[in-house]
């Protein structure tokens, strides 16, 4: 009986299953799209070009790791190196050395800025010539001596050069002239320049380490004994410097004791640079390292937004799942009344639910799959991936969808059903047709339990660092969105009894809307969720951009006191730009600044900061930088080679002052513990670690200055100072502006982020509000017989569409305040921790947010009311339900 039932419904009574399919489809899409971006970053790869012919290479391990043990259990925790980790050099020889081994090339690239009729170029050691392949080979000329440059054929010919041609180029090492001593075989990865191999060695700007080395076996050896000697041979030197990183390690043991902290270690790199060796598409991850950043993007946007957007699909299908079942309750008291048994109508609602849910979940693969391919799209088109990923497309994300969409229904299926099938038959006609007075015992107390954790998590948030407290910002808008979901009639109650007074002095439309909504408070709260929803997702992700955004440009705007801020539209500044600039006239400071980044531990998590390495006299820096000091001096900052400044926010979370010592990883993975001279406030928009520019310099991907900042001297001419200092440009596109230049590149750097943000509140945004139109037009047609009453009591089709709108301005104003008040709530801790700041709400993105809100819900309800209101009211009161 229970499954003839449900075909029934689902074949004579399609528009009642309408809702829910769209609910369930939008789900499946969601959950499609996030599961394709979690894979895509779970087996991301790139397949090797360059080393396509070398089985083995050895690269230097682009991970950090801690190990953290918590009583008994150990975990280890990592991430990607925010630069390029590079090994010693030295073990070119020992690798050759091994008895299976026909050659091991070193290979090491760097940036060549374009210079007067040359592009831009890949620099490299006459030694790696060969890795790409047998036709990788001098074609022309002999090798390159210690002024000497091997150029590839193309770009020689487009720049019509040959053997003997003298040109200047510029590299992270230092500028030279340097002549053709001969031409190479055309490269696939673009011109290419190749020095004598010490030469390249200084001029890579971090002498003594290489990127890989590509290792070819000797006849006969196969892929697995090569790989098996490459091993032993970097383990046998792995223990010559663990005994100093266990010893660092040690320190922080003991320290973390003091502290009454667990132990945190430091998993260490060994001599060999923490050498590993790569095979398969693992050789791919050498030629690109920012596939790891790709990784752990990815994997963040699937992982955790997608369990943010998952838990969203869920409940948004669980609220118009269980909308759809409630307003069928005259059906099942109709059925309890002929004699259904409680067990017949939750049967009944499990066979729609599987009737209905996979359907709707295969639907939803094929958006989900579109949504997902634009997003990877639009990140491999910022940068963010890197050529070559491909998106993973695979079964385990359509499953998933099509199953959670199956079990949430199931769920709030047989939660609505409880009320119709726990009645007697006697009196389910009757208890059907007056909304229940209060929501269940059950269903209260554990709103009022959801709504107690999302203050209990806004407190604890208040209490953490901004990078803490941002982790947990959804985490307490969900818990609210759960505490409104199930404490939504009471929320309605209130809302119709506060703005009440204010409808009734609309008139007669306003008098119906005010008693309505007091007396069908339930089917208030399905209307009122999904646009509490909409403004508590797309407020806490938009206003925490925009607050950021805010704080960044104020902290830009105050903190350059520079006149002048040389800058480049290639790699950077080379080496030395800084102290040329100091030298011309009229000029009082010059600094440099070398963007990277940092690694710290902190709360067991490894995070990034963002870093300048500081190029000049530190005591000339107040000249250029105005960084609000707290406390220490920033003229301290490289008087010693170990000393670093720190961001205020940054050094409170690492509980260091002044005079501490701080354990960091340079961008590529190499261990520091230098000394704080300086805590300062305005870390946002420049960076959070200041250091030495010749600290940092070896441990960059490229070496180069991203800005001069200059200060001119008193009295002397702006004009003319530029000028001059335009004369220093050089190769490489460099730039000359005032101090709008620094915030306009600031504001750039930021792009992505905001993106990002952006598209997360788009497509969660997006979800609620197709969600709450979906819910509100199934609430307004629900209500054909209440229309037709009305009419036929002698209301006017006007009048009828004044309640409709009194309504939806009530339902909207209810949504924004509630949903405002939870975005605030969550922005507030972010913004304290993050910006220092409260979080700043600019009228041009809070005023459209809202007019939209506005907007959905009356055009929601007022297109369904005026289809109730072309038919006859005697008609539309014996229309079907």
């Amino acid at each position: 009986m229970s499954n003839g039932l449900a075909r029934a419904s689902v074949r004579f009574r399609p528009a009642s299953f309408v809702g829910t399919l769209v609910a369930l489809l939008l789900g499946a899409a969601v959950v499609v799209a996030c599961g394709v971006l979690l894979q895509t970053g779970l087996t991301a790869s790139v397949a090797p070009q360059r080393y396509a012919g070398a089985p083995v290479v050895v690269a230097a391990d682009p991970m950090v790791r801690i190990t953290a043990k918590v009583g008994r259990d150990t975990e280890t925790r990592e991430q990607t190196t925010p630069e390029r980790a590079r090994t010693d050099a030295a073990l070119v020889g020992r690798i050759a050395a091994l008895p299976g081994v026909a050659a091991a090339r070193p290979d090491s690239a760097f940036p060549l800025p374009a210079g007067a009729g040359t592009p831009a170029l890949t620099g490299r050691g006459f030694a790696a010539l060969g890795i790409a392949g047998p036709a990788d080979q001098l074609v022309e000329g002999r090798a390159p001596g210690a002024d000497e440059v091997v150029l590839d054929a193309d770009t020689a010919r487009a720049a019509h050069l040959a053997p003997g041609a003298k040109l200047t180029l510029t590299a992270p090492g230092g500028t030279g002239d340097y002549r053709v001593s001969g031409l190479a075989a055309a490269q696939s990865a673009g011109p290419t320049a190749w020095f004598a191999d010490a030469t390249a060695d200084r001029l890579s700007g971090h002498p003594g380490r290489i990127d890989a080395i590509a290792v070819q076996p000797r006849e006969g050896v196969d892929r697995a004994a090569l790989v098996a000697q490459v091993r032993q041979a970097l383990d046998a030197q792995a223990p010559g410097t663990k005994a100093a990183d266990t010893k660092a390690a040690g320190t922080q043991a003991a320290d973390a004791k003091a502290a009454g902290t667990p132990a945190i270690g430091l998993e260490t790199k060994a001599e060999n640079g923490g050498a590993k060796v790569f095979t398969g598409d693992g050789r791919g991850t050498v030629e690109q390292p920012a596939i790891g950043e790709a990784r752990t993007l990815l994997m963040g946007l699937g992982g955790s937004f997608g369990g943010y957007a998952t838990m969203t699909a869920i409940f948004v299908v669980m609220s118009t799942v269980a909308l759809a079942t409630g307003q069928r309750a005259r059906e099942f008291a109709l059925l309890r009344a002929i004699g259904a048994t409680p067990r017949q109508i939750r049967r009944t609602i499990a066979t729609e639910a599987m009737l209905v849910a996979p359907v709707a979940g295969a639907l939803g693969i094929l958006p989900g799959l579109a949504l997902a391919r634009w997003w990877f799209d639009e990140l491999t088109s910022r940068g963010a991936v890197p050529q070559g990923v491909r998106l993973d497309v695979g079964p385990l994300p359509m499953l998933a969808a099509v199953l959670i969409c199956t079990l949430a229904a199931l769920t709030a299926g047989f939660l609505a059903a409880r009320r119709p099938a726990k009645l007697r038959p006697g009196q389910a006609l009757g208890a059907a047709a007056v909304e229940p007075g209060h929501p269940g015992v059950v269903r209260t107390v554990f709103g009022l339990l959801f709504a107690v954790g999302g203050v209990v998590a806004a407190a604890f948030a208040a209490a953490l660092d901004g990078i803490n407290a941002a982790n947990t910002a959804l985490g307490v808008v969900m818990c609210f969105m759960l505490a409104v979901a199930l404490l939504g009639p009471w929320v309605a109650r209130v809302a119709a009894a506060v703005l009440g007074a204010p409808l009734r002095a609309g008139g007669a439309p306003g008098s119906l809307a005010a008693d309505n909504t007091r007396a069908n408070a339930r089917r208030l709260a399905s209307a009122i969720t999904p646009i509490v929803l909409v403004t508590a997702f797309c407020g806490t992700l938009l206003f925490l951009q925009s607050t950021i955004s805010h704080a960044t440009g104020a902290n830009v705007r105050d903190g350059i006191v520079a006149d002048h801020v040389i800058g480049s539209t290639g790699p950077g500044l080379p080496a030395g730009t800084a102290a040329r600039a100091a030298k011309v006239p009229g000029v009082d400071a010059a600094v440099g600044v070398l963007r990277t980044a940092a690694v710290y531990t902190h709360d067991m998590q490894l995070g990034s900061a963002t870093a300048l390495g500081v190029d000049g006299d530190p005591a000339r820096l107040s000249r250029v930088l105005d960084l609000g000091v707290r406390s220490g001096s920033l003229a301290d900052l490289g008087r010693a080679a170990d000393t670093v400044a720190l961001d205020a926010t940054l050094a409170d979370a690492l509980d260091v002052k002044v005079g501490d010592r701080v354990p960091l990883r340079l961008g590529d993975g190499t261990p520091v513990q230098p000394a704080v001279v300086a805590v300062y406030d305005r870390g946002l928009g420049f960076g959070q670690v200041l250091l030495p520019r010749a600290v940092v310099a070896g441990h960059v991907t490229a070496g180069y200055d991203s800005q001069v900042l200059v200060a001119d001297a008193p009295g002397a001419d702006r004009t003319a100072v530029a000028a001059a200092l335009a004369g220093l440009a050089g190769p490489g596109g460099a730039t000359v502006t005032d101090r709008a230049g620094f915030v306009a590149q600031s504001d750039k750097m930021m792009e992505l982020n905001a993106w990002a943000n952006t598209v997360m509140a788009g497509v969660l945004g997006g979800f609620a509000a197709v969600t709450a139109v979906n819910t509100l037009v199934m609430t307004v047609l629900d209500r054909r017989r209440e229309v037709a009453l009305l009419r036929l009591a002698g209301t006017t089709r006007r009048q009828v569409r004044g309640m409709m709108r009194w309504e939806a301005l009530l339902v909207a104003a209810t949504g924004l305040v509630i949903g405002g008040g939870i975005a605030w709530i969550a922005l507030v801790p972010i913004a304290r921790g993050v910006a220092n700041s409260s979080p700043y709400i600019p009228p041009a993105l809070a005023l459209p947010l809202a007019a939209g809100a506005v907007l959905l819900c009356l055009g929601a309800t007022g297109l369904p009311a005026r289809a109730l209101l072309r038919t006859r009211p005697v008609a539309l009161g014996a229309a079907r339900q």
